[in-house]
């Protein structure tokens, strides 16, 4: 159930009220509801991202998945997706946003006129208006209205663990010993170490036209 004070405290948490924060909102109330799952305090949910837009946010706050705990799973393919699955069984849910959810003319014309510095005052005050009232349409419609959600079961990594930390001979910062690498028969930190690319070809479209 749409809660007012949580929505309030995710707003507190993310800075500011916007449509996407309430994408993740919604996507996070409605499978902590459908899954009858609580807060995560430990691992006992995951929770995969396919963004990194305002939505994890809420995410992070309404469901207790975060990044530090190593129950946030990043995938950067660019969609308003999010998926929520017990690591007891793994067993979830997936939500994506439907195209043409957050569809609206004149709030994108205002959006553009916003971000480029040519927005008047009441343009700006309108702009604010619809972007608030968007964030509410996602929050309070049903989830049907702009969601499709699909169960899954999904195979989870295993849970995050504390790893040695090694010196880089190089820059003399520590670094986690599974991302460590060998430079000059040294322990380097990625920063440090040289990436091989004898075998790597990189070609231009110049190059490619005129093979």
């Amino acid at each position: 159930m749409f809660n007012k004070e949580d929505w309030e405290r995710a707003v507190e948490f993310h800075g500011h009220v916007c449509p996407g924060l309430a994408i993740g909102f919604k996507a996070s109330v409605e499978a902590l509801q459908n899954l009858k799952e609580e807060r995560s305090e430990d691992e006992e949910m995951v929770a995969i991202v396919e963004n990194d837009a305002c939505g994890v946010d809420a995410v992070q706050w309404v469901t207790g998945c975060t990044m530090g705990k190593g129950n946030l799973i990043f995938r950067d393919v660019g969609k308003q997706a999010f998926s929520f699955v017990l690591r007891k069984n793994g067993k979830g849910l997936r939500y994506i946003l439907k195209p043409g959810a957050l569809t609206h003319d004149e709030h994108r014309k205002l959006m553009e006129r916003v971000i480029g510095g040519k927005a008047s005052r009441e343009e700006t005050e309108k702009f604010r208006e619809l972007h608030d009232s968007l964030a509410q349409k996602i929050i309070q419609e049903p989830l049907e209205d702009n969601f499709t959600q699909a169960p899954i079961t999904i195979t989870l990594p295993p849970k995050a663990r504390i790893f040695p930390t090694l010196t880089c001979s190089f820059c003399q910062e520590g670094v986690m010993e599974p991302r460590a690498k060998v430079k000059d028969g040294e322990i380097s930190c990625p920063d440090c170490a040289d990436e091989y690319k004898a075998r790597v070809l990189c070609l231009s479209e110049k190059d490619i036209s005129g093979i």
